[in-house]
């Protein structure tokens, strides 16, 4: 490439740095339309980038569309910027939930509090940056980035609720990057770099205790990720911050949880793929385990839970143990069922995280808790013995039956259950877990113990989506009908329909998936690419 295409990758990183510095500049609340506007045409501009890059990184017979070395130095001294399949499809994900929140925001919630559209921008140039980088020093840059961004937006709107979570949350995650800068640093020690494919080359020619140390520093490291990740023990603070933040941050929060498991995903297979040296992938038992007890935990909570919102979160929670066990496993077909699962499922919880706010408005505070009682104790007058008959069924306006439609549409996906994408990711999921070792092997136990809990998980959340939805839509004959405007409901039919765009072309994207997987499960044609000179672009 050469031209303004060679400068392509660096432009989901740089694009959002100068929108949000330029929103910053704008500063006064009379101009909060423009500031708007520049939000939204950065995030639309990201998509178009987005897909440029995914098409590019997906007609590369190596699966690369580039790499950016900043400053034309050498690797691994260079800042280098990798776009491969899977970083460049977490873009474009990230790209279109960003899309969808800043939309929703524009009815009311980007003004109840200030700054929302510059550390918007610089959320997205975090995460992004996070994707796309290949360095662990920058990646650690790229985190603190969205995770600065991401205080000040879990703390948007005030209120004690918000306040209370949103210190949880920040503290949680600065012990994190604490932990993040240990395991950094036990790692360069040991090995000298932090380029991450210089690191694949020298991990597999580490002995004795150089070896030891080297993993000690990964074990570090990956409890860093896992915290961002949500892995059970280490997920506590995620069900309460998510439930309190305003719509549009909760959706695009759907992805925070994903960075984590994307940086598993990509530093594992790469340190210790068989298929460059290493002889073991240390820790992928424990990461299977974690997996299983996240979905578990996330499970028994969306039983526990008796609000849409708190619900949501702890589906984020099965959404992640679902991917941390998947991959835990080792198996290059279970990796594709699970990168196909990660963009259904993230749809699905940012269309859902959005229905939320829709279908909760103007309720009785409290509703779902006092549903509950009558529910266990019934009404005073079944208790007194002189219930009226009533008609059965009610007439629900146009309104809650398109927030119904839309919120089945968004409980399916989650769910796993048909027609949607969601049923077609868990199916890859079992079949996959089910093929371990070729058809001719026994099913090992893991595979068994991944599909008992995925099985039982979508049962459950079905139930717990089921049993809310009745209480929203059909239980209150009597509750106000909310107005919604086009700029609210018109996201959430976009991120529905791109889930149906999942299940229609299933074949392609579990051809897209399964080729990411390969790529990831035999790293040399990356780490290649990002040492040999002779790749890549050059600016």
């Amino acid at each position: 490439m050469s031209g303004f295409d060679a400068h392509l990758m660096i432009a989901p990183i740089v694009l959002p740095l100068l929108t949000g510095a330029a929103i910053l500049l704008i500063g006064a609340d009379r101009q909060r339309a423009y500031r708007a506007g520049l939000n939204l045409l950065s995030t639309v501009t990201l998509v178009g980038i987005s897909i440029a890059l995914l098409v590019r990184a997906d007609a590369a017979p190596n699966g690369l569309a580039g790499v950016y070395r900043l400053g034309d130095w050498p690797a691994p001294f260079a800042i280098v910027l990798v776009a491969d399949r899977l970083s460049t499809a977490m873009v474009l994900l990230t790209s279109v939930i960003a899309a969808a929140a800043t939309v929703f925001s524009l009815a009311r919630w980007h003004r109840v509090g200030p700054h929302f559209h510059s550390l918007f921008q610089f959320l997205l140039m975090g995460l992004n940056g996070a994707f796309l980088t290949g360095d662990l020093f920058n990646l650690f840059v790229f985190f603190e980035v969205l995770l600065v961004a991401s205080y000040g937006l879990a703390l948007h709107g005030g209120g004690a609720a918000r306040i209370k979570a949103g210190m949880h949350y920040v503290v949680v995650n600065l012990t994190a990057s604490l932990l993040f800068l240990v395991g950094v640093s036990l790692i360069y020690g040991v090995t000298g770099t932090l380029n991450m494919a210089d690191l694949a080359v020298r991990t597999s020619q580490l002995e004795g205790t150089a070896r030891i140390l080297m993993q000690a520093g990964v074990g570090v490291l990956a409890v860093a990720f896992l915290v961002k990740a949500a892995m059970w023990p280490l997920c506590f603070w995620l069900p309460s911050s998510y439930a309190v933040a305003s719509p549009p941050v909760a959706c695009i929060f759907a992805i925070l949880t994903k960075v984590g498991v994307y940086v598993v995903l990509r530093l594992w297979l790469l340190l210790f793929a068989p298929e460059i040296g290493s002889e073991e992938q240390f820790g992928g038992q424990w990461l299977f385990i974690g997996g299983l007890a996240t979905i578990t935990f996330g499970t028994i909570g969306c039983l526990a839970a008796h609000d849409m919102a708190r619900l949501a979160s702890y589906c984020v929670l099965v959404s992640s143990g679902t991917l941390l066990a998947s991959v835990g496993m080792g198996e290059v077909s279970v990796t594709g069922g699970a990168i196909y699962y990660l963009a259904s499922s993230t749809l699905g919880l940012a269309a859902l995280f959005l229905l939320v706010e829709l279908a909760e408005r103007d309720r009785e505070p409290g509703a779902d808790m006092i549903a509950l009682t009558r529910e266990l104790y019934g009404t005073d007058e079944a208790l007194s013995g002189t219930e009226e008959e009533v008609e059965i069924g009610i007439a629900i306006p146009a309104t809650m039956a398109l927030l119904g439609i839309a919120f089945l549409c968004a409980a399916l996906v989650v769910a796993g259950l048909p027609p949607l994408s969601g049923f077609i990711a868990k199916v890859g999921l079992l079949r996959s877990a089910l093929n371990v070792g070729g058809a001719q092997t026994v099913v090992p136990l893991a595979s068994w113990a991944l599909i008992a809990t995925l099985l039982v998980s979508g049962l459950v959340a079905i139930v717990a989506l089921s049993r809310a939805g009745i209480r929203a839509f059909w239980s209150e004959p009597d509750r106000t009908i909310p107005r919604i405007g086009l700029v609210e409901f018109g996201p959430i039919v976009l991120l529905l329909i791109l889930c149906a765009a999942q299940t229609v072309a299933a074949g392609p994207v579990m051809r897209f998936a399964q080729s990411t997987a390969q790529s990831l499960h035999s790293p040399q044609g990356y780490v290649r690419a990002v040492l040999d000179l002779g790749q890549g672009s050059r600016p």
